[in-house]
């Protein structure tokens, strides 16, 4: 017993309970005001009568304020987190316009028939009503997500729905929540009452706590996760079934989706009755990786200047040049001295050394149109992908950034915002790394020091 009492007492907050304590003794003593009003009343002593039958409607009413809301708030039971939806479709508005037809017709004529019949038709409607909620309870619901994701890129998910009861399943759908875009809810606010109103606070008679309502628009979250449906016709009892869902997300971000919901109009399809099921999902959509116009104009003046920037001996062949005399007789090009009457020698890259740094170097808020600061993510997402395949030592910087991980690289780019911050460059250690920069800073700003190393991509200004 003791056991349970905690367990109990664990699931809620101590202040819950000293309310829900003191609500219990408040109602107790209005009840017993309530009695005493009723004693007086008899006895004939109006004043008595009137004191004790107010305090009873006071100490109600002000737990009904103050305590009732507070404990609703809380409340943490499975089937009031997993409540119903109801949706009336066409052919639901059609039989009940029947059903009040013939029911007017009953009240009129007096026919017993006509009773029966409207009786069988209200009796269908319950009984569509327990089965379709028959038909939802005992359902499980898990969705899988890829971890990697890419805006504008099509990828699959999967939806996998469990029927735990001893019976089958029909003619279920998972669906995304309803939309909550713009709803109005009543809100208590914390006030103060004071009397008089008009007068500075020492110099009101009375000021107490209290609790007001107010209407308050709530916006539903911008991005979601799943926006289909996915439609299972039978669900055998105690199995799993599961469903490829296909996703796109246009934009990068953060993409997060509270619930999703499981409906039916099993079995006369009188109502939609939707099951709302709690299952946080998140996910991170990177910026587009796919190669764009500025990606192919940039990437060959890039490799060029990195090219030239590593040369040295290796394995890919750089250029094809004059001799020197410094250079050794086993890099001789017999085969174009031989064209060109002239000693050629073979240039290679330095493959050991090929060390490349992307620098992001985020702009202030207002200092590159929307548009424009765009395009510069996707590209340094896409010269990042890009050179992560190549055998290249690739390492990254940002404001607040700092990894040779491409998909933490693209998760900073996925969530990155304009801020008024330091900038990067400012704080970039001078290293053997050849540098692609992209910044929106004014040439005459950038430093010196890294104009020998870097190659800079310039965000179009306002």
């Amino acid at each position: 017993m003791k056991e349970w009492l905690r367990s109990l007492f664990s699931g809620f907050e101590r202040e819950a309970w000293v309310r829900f304590f003191l609500a219990l003794f408040g109602l107790t003593l209005a009840f017993g005001c309530a009695v005493l009003s009723t004693v007086t009343r008899r006895a004939g002593n109006v004043i008595a009568t009137g004191v004790f039958a107010s305090l009873a409607l006071l100490l109600a009413g002000l737990i009904a304020i103050t305590t009732v809301p507070y404990l609703a708030r809380r409340v943490a039971i499975s089937r009031v987190r997993d409540a119903f939806d109801y949706d009336v479709p066409r052919q639901g508005v059609v039989y009940m316009l029947l059903v009040l037809v013939v029911g007017i017709a009953a009240l009129n004529t007096g026919n017993n028939l006509l009773f029966i019949i409207v009786s069988a038709m209200l009796a269908a409607i319950l009984v569509s009503g327990i089965a379709s909620a028959g038909v939802l309870r005992g359902l499980e619901l898990d969705a899988s997500i890829p971890d990697h994701l890419f805006a504008g890129s099509s990828v699959q998910g999967r939806i996998t729905l469990r029927n735990t009861r001893r019976v089958p399943s029909f003619s279920v759908s998972v669906v995304p929540p309803k939309s909550k875009s713009a709803e109005r809810h009543w809100r208590w606010k914390r006030s103060t009452f004071t009397f008089p109103p008009d007068r500075p606070p020492e110099r009101q008679w009375v000021r107490w706590p209290d609790l007001w309502l107010q209407l308050v628009r709530v916006a539903a979250p911008e991005n979601s996760i799943f926006t289909g449906a996915v439609y299972f016709p039978f669900l055998p009892s105690r199995a799993s079934v599961g469903a490829e869902v296909q996703l796109k997300f246009e934009k990068r971000g953060r993409y997060r989706q509270e619930a999703f919901g499981v409906s039916t109009r099993f079995p006369f399809a009188f109502l939609t009755k939707t099951r709302r099921m709690a299952l946080a999902r998140e996910v991170i959509v990177y910026p587009s990786v796919e190669p764009t116009d500025e990606f192919f104009e940039v990437l060959p003046m890039i490799t060029g200047e990195f090219e030239a920037f590593v040369r040295g001996r290796g394995h890919d062949l750089y250029r094809i040049r004059e001799y020197m005399p410094e250079d050794s007789a086993r890099h001789v090009d017999w085969k174009a001295t031989a064209k060109s009457m002239a000693l050629k020698v073979r240039e290679f890259t330095r493959e050991d050394e090929r060390k490349l740094r992307i620098v992001f170097d985020n702009p202030a808020p207002g200092a590159v149109p929307e548009k424009a600061y765009e395009s510069a993510v996707a590209l340094a997402a896409s010269l990042g992908w890009h050179f992560a395949a190549e055998p290249t030592d690739l390492t990254f910087a940002a404001p607040g950034f700092s990894n040779s991980d491409v998909y933490g690289f693209l998760r900073y780019l996925a969530l990155v915002r304009p801020a008024s911050e330091r900038s990067v460059l400012d704080d970039l250690d001078v290293t053997d790394d050849y540098n692609v920069v992209i910044t929106a800073r004014p040439r005459g700003s950038l430093p010196t020091q890294l104009w020998t190393s870097s190659y800079f991509i310039f965000m179009e200004q306002r």
